[in-house]
């Protein structure tokens, strides 16, 4: 075993911490919970440093950790011998409290129950380096799926019931298997958000989170000009952030940006439970909401270009077989993945992708024959694209009022008031700091917005932050090449927007509708056939038996709205561009009626 001692061990002379080192020799009987000469050299450093430390036994009395605190806290780490995350750990953890008292913190007790420790121990220590006394707690059974906690009294160092405090432990490991029907239930996971950006922001990633099936318990934000390159938050914010997660029971720590790999690598060491950016918890909801084939390699591939260049931090992640946020999608039940498994995954990935992207093109090249125009529903996530997609095509995509409810793009056909058909397409929403790996990945899809006909861009009249998502909406157009595209601004759920908010300057052409209630979509139809017709001519020809090669090349420079047999020839109505209907005048002005 490395005998490193952990933590904060900044100004400690070398020779001191050779001595605390040294703890990890320290022989344990096998009913003996603590031997009195462990707690007597934790009390004589803790006073001469005046830091907590704690050190951490498994269950046959082998020391496997000893951790230097700052002042009065010190990190509580998961350092369970067992995979089986509802039993105990097999590790009870010691630690001093350099104050005088011997009595157990909420936040020892938090670690208690999300570490699952055999035992939480903590050691009151005096201004001489004395042990004031030694207290203990151990799990018992859950309640509403929740571990009680049994408390000790204190005792003097000499009066500790070695022997009785190693057989709670044997009673607590029978007793955390048992509960109520509660128990059986799979709680959400608590999630702590992390951000230094704005309230506004940190709010989105709550819904994010919650999205991913996580319950929020608790949000920062620390004010930043730029992230810190080592810990994101800084060292000392870090160290608040550890304390923080276990008082609160934690599961998982969201931040609101995307970390490089040394900073997750840093934040987990630190605060000791999952960390997570918005960018990993992005791809997971997209890992579990993507349904089509092409949809899920799309994800796999997002997903494995994030891991392959973070594979340094992603400890906690990858350690772990249970899943959870962060976890889903490839590799969720490998422990150890390398780069070269990855750039062989992702090789594969594409060249499967590349092998769909064909298949659109023929399927595009059919439809630009059959001069079928493409309207795309675009705009940020949770604006209403589905469910009007619903309303107007009966197409039955699951709608739902969360962030990226659906993923995978949906066309169907409809016909316009004017008789004009097109395709209807419904694409993925957008949303802020959408990860750069996702756009990559979902470029053949999100290539239907760029070659669309139309743009129709969704916005959410009920949401303060319409304007800014219209901002990012208009960003991202322009990251996939779809920015040049005639477009038509929509504002829905027009039913819910205040008095005041009815004429909205940025987009004083913008059509309000409620798709929910099917408010003016009669009118949307109709602009967005006005929109497709631009400046297009209408003609009418009579086109004789003999000649119907014309009808071929009315077809191809143009759109035939209607054929019908006469005694004479085909009477054709066809609407075309300018230029086109100049040439067919031309040439064949007496069929023109």
């Amino acid at each position: 075993m490395e005998q490193e001692v952990h933590g904060n061990i900044t100004g400690i002379r070398e020779t001191q911490l050779a001595e605390i080192a040294a703890i990890y020799d320290c022989p344990f009987d096998t009913d003996e919970f603590a031997p009195h000469d462990l707690l007597t050299e934790l009390a004589r450093h803790s006073c001469a440093l005046n830091r907590e430390i704690a050190v951490y036994v498994s269950r046959d009395g082998q020391v496997m950790d000893v951790t230097v605190g700052v002042g009065n806290s010190v990190p509580l780490m998961d350092l369970r011998l067992r995979r089986n995350m509802k039993r105990l750990s097999y590790i009870r953890c010691i630690h001093t409290h350099p104050n005088g008292s011997a009595q157990l913190s909420d936040v020892d007790l938090a670690a208690l129950r999300s570490l699952m420790l055999d035992s939480m121990c903590a050691v009151g220590v005096d201004e001489k380096g004395r042990v004031t006394g030694v207290s203990a707690a151990f799990l018992t059974e859950k309640e509403n799926g929740v571990n009680g906690i049994a408390l000790t009294p204190v005792y003097s160092m000499k009066r500790m019931p070695q022997a009785e405090w190693m057989h709670e432990i044997e009673i607590a490991e029978r007793a955390v298997m048992q509960g109520t029907d509660a128990d059986e239930t799979e709680q959400p996971e608590r999630v702590v958000l992390v951000g230094i950006d704005t309230e506004k922001s940190l709010d989105e990633l709550g819904a994010l989170a919650e999205t991913a099936g996580g319950t929020v318990v608790a949000k920062f934000l620390q004010k930043r000009q730029k992230p810190d390159s080592v810990t994101y938050v800084g060292s000392g914010k870090a160290v608040e952030l550890q304390l923080d997660a276990q008082a609160l029971e934690a599961d998982v720590v969201i931040f609101d940006d995307e970390l490089s790999g040394v900073q997750l690598k840093n934040l987990e060491e630190i605060i000791g439970v999952k960390v997570l950016d918005r960018t990993a918890l992005i791809l997971d909801i997209f890992a579990q909401r993507a349904k089509s084939g092409e949809g899920k390699l799309q994800v796999q591939l997002a997903q494995l270009k994030y891991r392959s260049s973070r594979l340094i931090g992603q400890g906690l992640v990858l350690s772990r077989l249970g899943g959870g946020i962060g976890t889903r999608g490839p590799g969720e039940t490998k422990l150890e993945i390398d780069r070269r498994r990855i750039r062989e995954q992702i090789t594969n990935l594409r060249r499967d992708l590349d092998a769909l992207q064909k298949q659109r093109q023929l399927r595009r090249k059919a439809r630009e024959k059959n001069k079928i125009p493409i309207v795309s529903l675009v705009g940020y996530t949770n604006t209403g694209k589905s469910t009007l997609l619903n309303k107007l095509t009966d197409a039955g995509v699951y709608a739902e009022n969360k962030l990226f409810a659906t993923l995978d793009a949906v066309s169907k056909k409809i016909a316009l008031p004017g008789g004009t058909e097109c395709l209807l397409v419904d694409t993925v929403g957008f949303i802020s700091k959408l990860p750069h790996d996702l756009i990559e990945a979902f470029k053949s899809t999100l290539e239907e917005a760029a070659l669309s006909d139309l743009l129709v861009i969704v916005n959410d009249g009920a949401n303060e932050d319409m304007l800014s998502q219209h901002k990012v909406v208009e960003e991202v157009l322009a990251q996939i090449g779809a920015d040049t595209q005639p477009r038509l601004n929509v504002i829905n759920k027009c039913d819910r927007m205040e008095p005041d908010t009815r004429v909205i300057p940025d987009l004083p052409d913008a059509i309000r509708i409620s798709a929910k209630n099917g408010t003016n979509l009669e009118s949307l139809l109709k602009e967005i056939e006005k929109q497709l017709q631009g400046d297009e001519k209408e003609m009418t020809l009579l086109v004789p038996f003999d000649q119907f090669a014309v009808i071929n090349e009315l077809r191809t420079k143009g759109k035939i709205q209607s054929e019908e047999y006469t005694d004479t020839g085909c009477m054709v109505q066809v609407r075309m561009k300018p230029e086109f209907a100049g040439q067919i005048l031309a040439r064949y002005g007496d069929m023109v009626l």
